[in-house]
């Protein structure tokens, strides 16, 4: 026990003798350990004062690396003699990327990765990494008519203006929104159902596609959001728009087909203030300013059922939840299944596969809550809430307030991040050294945009 008499020390009232051993501690390099040690001669070298510091921006990424998407070159093309390719990430892995560009913005698609950041190396705002074959991550040769199908490590995307800032980013099965500072929006890759909304050419070769296409509404973009092959927009007015893959009514616009010219959505929606929009595959949610939720697309699981009995949806429904749930602040879904998320900061899952209430629970046709406990919420850390929910094709995620990251679902590839590959039953933290401010979820890998703890 200490004694009562003793003075509490201030940090900056210690003296420190010249050759004092922790002085030369503190002084002493800390190496960072990159699989890639190219990259430790140009990495920065902080230098720590007992003042206050900004904390510093982290990105890991884990899950297949066979496709790039992870951004380590050395995954793929080792410099070590005797080292082999590394098929798969099954833990979190600091990409050396963001210790030299300030990442503001994250998206995975399905093998690939894309950055909104500043770099001090480039005029661009915009990287990306991994699978290109639709010259989703833009158009790259080493000479001429020749594109890279695959790209190991982030690298700049070539835009319109080279000075072009970069809001915020999507990413759907092939294909990439960019949002502009001056809410425009840049549409690269597939485009073979409109999803890029740009007509639709038959047979268009879309390797060899370097034109980047510009959209422009009568209102202001302030979102973008994918689907596997389809495209949604929300406007600085909360109004809803789309185009692209349609089947299953995803676009919302009151029909089945296909569409290539953004419209604006349809149904229950209009005339409400939309604040996000979300979708993994072909079920849509969408959350308005006051808190209720509307789901449109595909509803073979039940994802729908609470607004019609139809397996598929064309026009968006208001989601009649029981006042019992609170007021809906994030939504979430997955190929088969649907999140919510309550300003309590409780959770609620419906649908079909693994739902994150254990092995047994495999579905449910009403939103049924998923114990707090089980994102570390206790009667020692009663403070603990969920504040955020994302969703991938078939995994959840919830970042808490203190800025954990719990995951459940499919582990393909050791996507999960949990250091094995077998499927994950209930959320379960993932161990990351950092506050995660963002997370995406791809088909195969993940990635979190953190910042440091001190």
């Amino acid at each position: 026990m200490l004694s009562s008499n003793m003075t509490r020390v201030s940090p900056r009232s210690i003296v420190l003798r010249k050759n004092s051993p922790i002085l030369s501690f503190i002084r002493t390099k800390v190496s960072k350990r990159f699989l890639n040690k190219s990259q430790e001669e140009s990495l920065p070298v902080y230098q720590y004062t007992s003042g206050k510091n900004d904390k510093q921006t982290k990105v890991f990424t884990w899950g297949l690396a066979e496709h790039g998407a992870l951004g380590e070159r050395e995954f793929l093309k080792p410099i070590r003699q005797g080292r082999r390719p590394v098929e798969y990430m099954h833990r979190p892995y600091r990409l050396g990327f963001a210790d030299e560009n300030e990442v503001t913005d994250i998206a995975a698609g399905y093998g690939f990765t894309v950055f909104a950041a500043k770099s001090k190396k480039s005029s661009s705002q915009l990287f990306g990494t991994g699978l290109n074959t639709d010259s989703q991550i833009g158009y790259h040769s080493v000479r001429k008519d020749h594109p890279l199908e695959l790209i190991v490590e982030p690298v700049p995307i070539h835009l319109p203006h080279d000075k072009t800032s970069v809001a915020g980013v999507a990413c759907g099965r092939a294909h990439t929104l960019v949002l502009t500072g001056k809410s425009e929006v840049l549409t690269l890759g597939h485009n073979g159902y409109g999803q890029c909304g740009r007509h639709i050419v038959e047979n268009e070769d879309y390797q060899r596609q370097s034109t980047v296409h510009t959209i422009r509404i009568d209102e202001k973009i302030s979102q973008v959001a994918c689907g596997q092959d389809h495209s949604m927009f929300i406007s600085d007015q909360g109004s809803v728009w789309a185009c692209g893959w349609s089947a299953d009514g995803q676009t919302g616009l009151g029909h089945y087909n296909n569409t290539d010219r953004i419209s604006k959505c349809v149904g229950d929606i209009v005339g409400e203030k939309v604040i996000k929009v979300t979708s993994s595959a072909d079920c849509v949610l969408a959350l308005n300013d006051k808190g209720q939720v509307f789901g449109w697309g595909n509803s073979e699981y039940g994802q729908l059922r609470l607004a019609t009995s139809e397996m598929q949806l064309h026009t968006p429904r208001h989601l009649p939840l029981p006042s019992s749930l609170g007021k809906i602040v994030d939504v979430a879904t997955t190929g088969t299944a649907c999140l919510i998320l309550n300003d309590a900061g409780e959770v609620f899952v419906w649908g079909y596969g693994i739902l994150g209430k254990g092995p047994v629970v495999d579905r449910s046709q009403e939103p049924t809550a998923i114990p707090l406990t089980l994102f570390g919420c206790n009667e020692f850390n009663s403070e603990i809430k969920v504040t955020s929910v994302y969703g991938g094709l078939s995994q959840f995620a919830a970042v808490t307030n203190t800025g954990d990251l719990y995951i459940w679902g499919r582990n393909r590839f050791g996507s999960l991040g949990l250091g094995h590959l077998h499927n994950q039953f209930f959320p379960i933290k993932i161990s990351i050294p950092g506050y995660v401010k963002k997370f995406s979820i791809g088909v195969d890998h993940c990635v979190a945009l953190c910042k440091s703890y001190v």
